[in-house]
């Protein structure tokens, strides 16, 4: 089936993130303008939903209904409370250290929040405390306490990531542009003990005589457990790409993108075969697609 990508919303000016759906409307954050957007599919209308939001990039849904975002200018979590104004700001040092500028997260069935932590000192956040970057994990205590801990020791700098339908993998993208180091989509194997295990390398981005090609930035799931991700840019490769992997890494799919840097992605609408494309230039697309999307909530 070839994907036609149709502009709803945008562009902005600046990055759009973190698409998610919440039953009647696609939320995504403007960067930015520190604001989380909510578009209405049936009216056409895109409207403010959360204002004030520390430049919140990626956002999920606990399987409760709760909304949570990835604060980069606050260095941490945030849950968005549906008072519409209030942000309740989880646990924000790790070893007595403030965290970096976190990117993406995902929530699993017990409520786990598994999060990267790049580092890039976007909106003046001052100087890099921790020695590493890594993919962190917020498990929840009892009274609204949480204990913050480091899930992996063998990645430079995390991106976008994914929990699979049956809550055993841990997709994750390496995003690093460093000289010498891979843009990757990686699967870990999440122990029963909550630790990760060794990972599989699903696919490396390479490069050409122009430069890196980009690699995966956000995705998302459909109901037979394969993989829609954003990647690529006009610099190098292939383009700008909607690629779509088999669990084990098998691409059953590519979609040219209409615009440089798609950024994340989520499935919505009634029957769920509408997926959603934020960008680096403030987009919001849509697409009609073959797949059924899968969420935990709603």
């Amino acid at each position: 089936m070839s994907w036609t990508f149709e502009l709803v919303s945008g562009p902005y000016g600046g990055t759009t993130e973190g698409p998610v759906w919440d039953g009647q409307n696609v939320l995504f954050s403007y960067i930015p303008g520190s604001v989380i957007l909510k578009y209405n599919p049936k009216t056409g209308e895109t409207t403010d939903f959360f204002s004030g939001t520390l430049h919140t990039n990626g956002l999920c849904f606990d399987v409760q209904g709760n909304l949570y975002g990835c604060l980069q200018g606050g260095r941490g979590i945030g849950r968005f409370e549906k008072d519409g104004s209030t942000i309740t700001t989880l646990p924000r040092l790790l070893d007595g250290k403030q965290l970096g500028n976190p990117n993406d997260l995902a929530v699993d069935k017990q409520g786990r929040i598994w999060f990267t932590d790049p580092y890039s000192g976007a909106w003046d956040i001052g100087e890099m405390e921790l020695d590493h970057q890594s993919v962190l994990r917020l498990d929840p205590l009892n009274s609204d306490r949480w204990d913050l801990s480091r899930a992996t020791f063998n990645i430079s700098r995390p991106n976008g990531v994914l929990i699979s339908r049956d809550q055993k993998t841990l997709y994750v993208a390496q995003s690093d542009y460093s000289i010498n180091q891979p843009r990757q989509l990686r699967a870990y194997a999440i122990e029963p003990d909550g630790m990760l295990g060794k990972y599989t390398t699903l696919h490396t981005f390479s490069a050409d005589y122009r430069g890196a090609q980009r690699g995966v930035d956000g995705m998302t799931l459909d109901t037979d457990g394969n993989i829609v991700v954003c990647a690529g840019w006009e610099e190098a490769g292939p383009g700008p790409m909607i690629y779509v992997f088999s669990p084990t890494g098998r691409i059953l799919s590519t979609h040219p993108f209409r615009v440089d840097r798609p950024t994340n992605c989520c499935f919505g609408d009634p029957d769920m075969k509408t997926l959603y494309i934020t960008t680096g230039g403030g987009h919001l697309f849509k697409t009609r697609t073959d797949h059924t999307g899968w969420i935990m909530w709603p």
